[in-house]
């Protein structure tokens, strides 16, 4: 498990280092990630050295949202005024990745079957 929340938070790292290093408008842990991804599809990292640490830190996802959720209390009058815009917001995202998603699922099916 050491061994995979070591690589997990050297991935973070790198992604950060390079974010700031080149002033990219992209987040430094979105880099590590895309990192980590193409290091998993390429082999040079094998899932089972993440799979324990994935686990526990899946086990406490929760937790990792509650200063986001206090955060928000800060700005409760904000919300209040402006409520129709993030309700329309939240909705009409949440519609369009519910499309996207299908739509690729589609042609990820068709792809599929093109190749049986």
């Amino acid at each position: 498990m050491l061994q995979g929340l070591v690589l997990l938070l050297v991935f973070q790292f790198v992604g950060e280092g390079l974010s700031s290093w080149f002033g990219l408008p992209i987040p430094g842990n979105v880099i590590g990630m895309a990192l980590m991804l193409l290091a998993l599809v390429r082999g040079w990292v094998k899932v089972e050295w993440l799979q324990d640490a994935a686990e526990l830190l899946l086990s406490y996802m929760a937790l990792f949202f509650v200063p986001a959720g206090v955060g928000v209390m800060l700005y409760f009058d904000l919300i209040g005024r402006e409520w129709l815009p993030i309700v329309a917001g939240t909705l009409l995202s949440t519609f369009v990745v519910m499309a996207v998603t299908g739509w690729t699922e589609k042609l990820l099916d068709r792809a599929e079957g093109a190749d049986d």
